[in-house]
């Protein structure tokens, strides 16, 4: 909660930076809030962002403890102030809300608020939220706005970064989403090919089973037992299917659970042996371990799909305040510099970018018939 005003460009700075320090919409929405009332030491802060049903999708407020908050009820209506602010775009100023005529009141457990200044938040021509402050700290004339018209300025200022920060909140939760998807569909291919065989393999040997059933039952009871443990390893392979597709935990597990779940994955679905350790690997900052699991998975694809390797080897480990990642195969390799110039990439751009992205340097290693070693290191934090 905010802890008394502050002002000067000092302050209009910590607030920005703090928008712009988290990615999740609901933290953004908070820091939004918290920094309006504290740069402009009001009371109260509000910032709801519209639905498309005549409600908010999200409300979040400042300076209400979370008992008045239950109590308080539903989330607002579209209607009122906050009606003019969405619909007709514009700030609003008042010395006192409960007199305007567009004030329809509000629930007995609601703080009483008395001067008001709200702003609409745009992204172009789109309104995406209203944000609204009440109850100046500061001495006011009977009848007269607390907020001026500096204070309107400043928060304008504010509403337009709050837009830039919202959006891109806004993006990158699209971006994890469509990550999700992508992970889904990938890990459902590997996983495909597995059980296939063992339904296939099940099918013949049920087959054979009922040929044998009448001339020889001994060797049809063999056959029926071999039934049976393909059943059963096809129903686990199932099971690792349902719980293998749930969406990415990258933030909840960590990179080492993370690549370690995927890699058992791919080692069941392909001929191919495939091998992780870690050692000594302690946590980086968010995006260099989204980085090194999205070149893992790149490298992994190529080794598994292109090299016709017979085995693959993933190991994760410490270098001084940062990490490496590397990724051995036994395939056919490739020549590098003759891959470039044929503009086969097999994901290596994407593998570079991923890597300069977060101050890393990716080494490649490789040569017909000697197989290839893909190298990502980051500094760390």
């Amino acid at each position: 909660m905010s802890q008394g005003p502050r002002s000067g460009l000092a302050a209009v700075s910590s607030a920005l930076l703090a928008m712009s320090r988290h990615l999740e919409v609901r933290d953004v929405l908070k820091t939004i809030v918290a920094s309006a009332r504290e740069l402009l030491d009001a009371q109260y802060a509000a910032l709801g962002v519209p639905d498309d049903h005549g409600g908010f999708a999200q409300f979040v407020v400042d300076g209400v403890s979370d008992e008045q908050w239950k109590a308080i009820g539903p989330l607002p209506r579209q209607h009122g102030i906050l009606a003019a602010m969405l619909h007709e775009a514009r700030p609003e100023r008042l010395a006192d809300v409960r007199k305007d005529p567009r004030f329809e009141g509000w629930p007995s457990a609601h703080p009483d608020m008395v001067d008001f200044l709200g702003l609409p938040i745009r992204d172009g021509d789109e309104v995406i939220g209203a944000l609204f402050l009440a109850n100046k700290n500061c001495p006011k004339p009977e009848g007269s706005c607390g907020f001026t018209a500096e204070d309107e300025e400043l928060l304008s200022i504010l509403a337009q970064h709050a837009a830039i920060a919202l959006t891109n909140a806004r993006l990158y939760e699209r971006s994890r989403e469509l990550t999700i998807a992508e992970e889904r569909s990938r890990l459902a291919h590997e996983l495909h090919d597995a059980v296939s065989q063992k339904l296939f393999s099940l099918r013949l040997t049920a087959q054979a089973a009922a040929a044998l059933v009448d001339r020889d039952p001994s060797r049809a009871k063999g056959e029926l037992h071999q039934v049976a443990v393909l059943a059963a390893e096809a129903a686990d392979e199932l099971r690792a299917a349902v719980v293998e597709l749930r969406p990415a935990a990258l933030d909840e597990d960590g990179l080492t659970a993370t690549l370690r779940t995927q890699i058992q994955v791919l080692d069941r679905a392909h001929t191919a042996r495939v091998t992780f350790a870690a050692r000594n690997f302690r946590a980086l900052p968010a995006s260099q371990e989204e980085a090194m699991l999205r070149v893992a998975q790149e490298a992994l694809h190529n080794a598994l799909r292109h090299s016709g390797a017979e085995h693959v080897d993933v190991t994760l480990d410490r270098r001084g305040s940062g990490a490496v990642l590397r990724v051995t195969d036994d395939g056919s390799g490739f020549e590098p510099k003759a891959t470039r110039r044929a503009g086969r990439h097999l994901g290596l751009v994407s593998m570079r970018d991923r890597t300069s992205g977060v101050g890393g340097t990716l080494t490649v290693e490789s040569a017909p018939g000697k197989g290839t070693t893909i190298e990502m290191e980051v500094p760390g934090g």
